[in-house]
C-alpha cells in the first residue's frame, strides 16, 4: 500500500515484514531499510494511516533498540541506512547513539564516514575519542590516531584504558620506543599505571622495541598479573633472542597457579624452538598432551616446528600426522622442516601429499621446498619448481625465491647462471640474496664477484660485521692478506666488532655455553682431556685436520692448535661425558660450522657409535 504523508512517501512491504521507506524532496531521494524494529513500534492492526495523525515515526524510538540495530548492521550500507533514519528521528542527540554509531563505522572499517561524523558530533565523550583512535589505530593509520589523541590531550579529556592500549600498540607496530615512552608518561600522570591492560600493552611495547629490561621491570611491579601478562612478557623474551628465560617464566607462572590456554602455550612452544632444547621440548610436548591441548592448526604447526628446530624430524612428522586439520602452513612447516635438515626427497614427497589432499601452495610453500632443494643438491627440481610457481600455481616470485635459487644454483657452481638470474629479477634486491651470492663466491673462491656482492651488502647493512668477516674470509682463503688486513682496518675505524661464536648444549637440566678455547667451564679438566682422547683415536681413524679453515696467517702448528678448541668440539666432548652411553649429542652453534668441525663430528659420531645433531645458522647437520 502506497501512503502519502506531507513530503513522505511509505511502502509497506507485508510479506516481509519489512518497513521500506524513502524520504523524497525536490531534488533528491534518499533510501533506507530498517528491519522490524520500527515497524512493531506502530500499531499492527493499522493498514493505513490516516493524514489527520501525525508525521511518521514522530512516536520515541527506543534508544536501545536503535543500538541492537547498530550492533546487528551487517554493511556500511546497513550502517549508512540507520544512520539516516536516527537523523530524521533526532536521536543523534542521545550520545550512546551516536557513540554507538561512530563505533560502527569504524568496525566496518569506514573511517571517512566515522571521521566526517565525528567532525558533526555536537557533544563528545571519552568514549567518542577512544572509538576514532581505536579505528584509527586498527587500519594502521598512525598518523591520524597520534593527532586524534593530541586532540584528547589539548581538549583535557582524560586517557582511558580503552585509549592508551591502542596508541601503546601503534608504538609497539611502529618499533617506536621514543612515542611509547611519551605515552608511558601519560599512563604515569593519569594514574593508570596499575591498570592490567594498560601495563600489560606497555610489557609488550617494550619488548617488540627490544627493551627488553625495561618489559621486565614493569612485569616486576605489576599488582597483578594475570595469564595475557605472562604470555605477553614470556613472548618478548623469545623475540629478544632470550629463549631460555622464557621457559623459566613459564615454570614461574605455573607456581604462582597461573594456568596456561591455548595462546600461551603455542608462545611456549615457540620458544622452546628458537632456544633448540630437546629435554624442554619433550617436557612442553608432555604438558600439552597430558592437559589434553587440541592439535590445531596454529598449536599443531607450533610444535612441528618446535621438534624440528630441536633436532628431531620424526617427532615433527609425528605431531603432523597426528593433525586432524592442516592448512597451507601447516604443510610449509613440514616441508621447510625436511628441507633444514638436509631430507630433500623427503620435502618434495610431502609437496606432491599435500598437493593430492587438495591443498594449494602459496608463496611460503615454494620457499621451503626452493630452500630443501637447494640444501640436497636437487639442482633441476628446484628449477622446475620455480618456473612452475608462476605458470601453475600463480605464485609471484618474491625476493626470498630468487635468494633460495641464487643458493641452489651457487652452491652447485653455476654461478655465471646464478648472476643472470640476479640482474634479470625485477624485484628489489636485499642483503639475503646478495649474502647468498658472496657465500656462493667463498665456496668456490671467486673474488672478483665476491667483491661486487660484498659492495652491494655493504650498501645495505654498512654496519654489519658479519659481511665483512665473510669478504676478510674469502680474501684469507685466496692468501691476499693485504686485503684481509685492510678489511680488518676498515672495521676498526667504523668500531664494528666481529661476532663471537659460541656453542651450546643442553645437559644435566641446564644449558652450557662454550666458546673457541674456553677454559671457564667448571668440567674443563675433563674436557679437554677427552679431547686429548679423541684426537688419539681419530688419527688412527684417518682423520687429517684441514688447517686451511684457519683464516689468519700464522703458521700451521698454531693453526692446528686452534682448531683443536673450537667450541663445537668442546660442547661435543662434553656431551660424550655428560650424557648416558648411545645417546644423541645435540649441540646448537650461533655461526656456521667450520668445514674442518663438520669432519671431526662425522668421526667422532663413528668412533663413538654416537649420533650427533650439530644446529648452525644455517640448517641441521646429522651424523651416525
Amino acid at each position: 500500500m502506497l501512503l502519502k504523508l506531507r513530503k513522505h512517501s511509505f511502502f509497506i512491504n507485508a510479506s516481509r515484514e519489512k518497513l521500506r521507506f524513502c524520504l523524497a524532496s525536490t531534488s533528491s531521494a534518499t533510501t533506507a531499510t530498517v528491519a522490524e524494529a520500527i515497524a512493531p513500534q506502530l500499531n499492527p492492526q493499522n493498514t493505513q494511516l490516516r493524514e489527520s495523525q501525525e508525521p511518521p515515526f514522530s512516536c520515541y524510538l527506543d534508544p536501545k533498540y536503535v543500538i541492537s540495530l547498530l550492533l546487528r548492521s551487517r554493511d556500511i550500507f546497513h550502517t549508512r541506512q540507520i544512520h539516516s533514519q536516527v537523523t530524521i528521528h533526532g536521536m543523534l542527540q542521545n550520545l550512546n547513539v551516536a557513540n554507538k554509531l561512530l563505533y560502527t563505522y569504524a568496525q566496518h572499517k569506514a573511517l571517512g564516514d566515522a571521521y566526517a561524523f565525528f567532525g558533526e558530533m555536537g557533544e563528545r565523550d571519552s568514549v567518542s575519542w577512544s572509538v576514532m583512535i581505536g579505528g584509527f589505530a586498527k587500519v594502521g593509520d598512525y598518523t591520524r590516531c597520534f593527532g586524534i589523541f593530541r586532540e584528547v590531550i589539548q581538549y583535557g579529556v582524560r586517557p582511558d584504558n580503552y585509549t592508551l592500549p591502542f596508541l601503546i600498540r601503534c608504538c609497539r607496530d611502529m618499533v617506536n620506543v621514543l612515542n611509547g615512552r611519551v605515552i608511558h608518561d601519560v599512563v604515569l600522570k593519569h594514574g593508570l599505571e596499575s591498570n592490567r591492560f594498560v601495563c600489560a600493552a606497555l610489557v609488550d611495547m617494550y619488548a617488540k622495541c627490544r627493551v627488553i629490561e625495561d618489559a621486565r621491570k614493569l612485569f616486576d611491579e605489576m599488582p597483578s598479573r594475570d595469564l595475557v601478562s605472562w604470555t605477553v612478557m614470556i613472548g618478548g623474551y623469545a623475540e629478544c633472542g632470550n629463549a631460555y628465560e622464557s621457559l623459566v617464566l613459564f615454570d614461574s607462572m605455573r607456581e604462582e597457579g597461573v594456568v596456561p590456554d591455548k595462546i600461551s602455550m603455542v608462545t611456549v612452544v615457540s620458544a622452546c624452538a628458537k632456544l633448540g632444547a630437546m629435554n624442554k621440548a619433550r617436557l612442553v610436548h608432555d604438558y600439552v598432551f597430558g592437559n589434553k591441548f587440541s592439535l590445531d592448526v596454529i598449536l599443531g604447526t607450533a610444535m612441528i616446528d618446535m621438534h624440528a628446530k630441536c633436532g628431531c624430524i620424526d617427532s615433527a612428522r609425528d605431531i603432523f600426522d597426528k593433525m586432524k586439520d592442516k592448512n597451507v602452513v601447516s604443510w610449509s612447516a613440514m616441508i621447510a622442516a625436511y628441507g633444514y635438515h638436509g631430507h630433500g626427497r623427503k620435502a618434495l614427497d610431502t609437496f606432491s601429499m599435500m598437493l593430492s589432499s587438495g591443498t594449494l601452495p602459496n608463496a611460503i610453500t615454494f620457499v621451503s621446498l626452493l630452500y630443501a632443494c637447494s640444501h640436497a643438491g636437487l639442482i633441476e627440481e628446484g628449477l622446475r619448481f620455480f618456473t612452475l610457481m608462476w605458470d601453475e600455481y600463480s605464485v609471484t616470485p618474491n625476493v626470498k625465491h630468487y635468494t633460495c635459487m641464487v643458493d641452489l644454483l651457487g652452491r652447485a657452481g653455476r654461478l655465471d647462471q646464478a648472476v643472470k638470474l640476479v640482474e634479470s629479477m625485477k624485484v628489489e634486491k636485499d642483503e639475503g640474496l646478495w649474502g647468498a651470492l658472496l657465500g656462493a663466491c667463498r665456496i668456490h673462491g671467486h673474488i672478483d664477484l665476491a667483491e661486487k656482492a660484498a659492495n652491494s651488502l655493504l650498501q645495505l647493512q654498512p654496519h654489519n660485521a658479519g659481511h665483512y668477516v665473510l669478504l676478510s674470509n674469502i680474501y684469507a682463503k685466496a692468501g691476499r692478506w693485504k686485503d684481509v688486513a685492510k678489511i680488518r682496518d676498515l672495521m676498526t675505524r667504523s668500531r664494528l666488532k666481529k661476532v663471537p661464536g659460541w656453542t651450546w648444549i643442553e645437559a644435566y637440566n641446564n644449558f652450557h655455553k662454550f666458546s673457541s678455547g674456553d677454559e671457564t667451564h667448571p668440567m674443563s679438566k675433563e674436557i679437554y682431556e677427552m679431547l686429548r682422547n679423541l684426537n688419539e683415536k681419530l688419527k688412527l681413524a684417518g682423520y687429517v685436520p684441514d688447517t686451511s679453515f684457519v683464516l689468519q696467517g700464522v703458521d700451521e702448528e698454531v693453526k692446528l692448535g686452534m682448531l683443536y678448541a673450537h667450541s663445537e668440539r668442546l660442547a661435543i666432548a662434553f656431551g660424550l661425558i655428560a650424557t648416558p652411553a648411545g645417546a644423541p649429542i645435540r649441540i646448537t652453534k650461533n655461526l656456521r660450522v667450520c668445514g674442518d668441525c663438520h669432519t671431526f663430528s662425522k668421526f667422532v659420531s663413528a668412533i663413538t657409535q654416537r649420533v650427533i645433531i650439530v644446529r648452525d645458522s644455517n640448517r641441521f647437520h646429522h651424523f651416525k
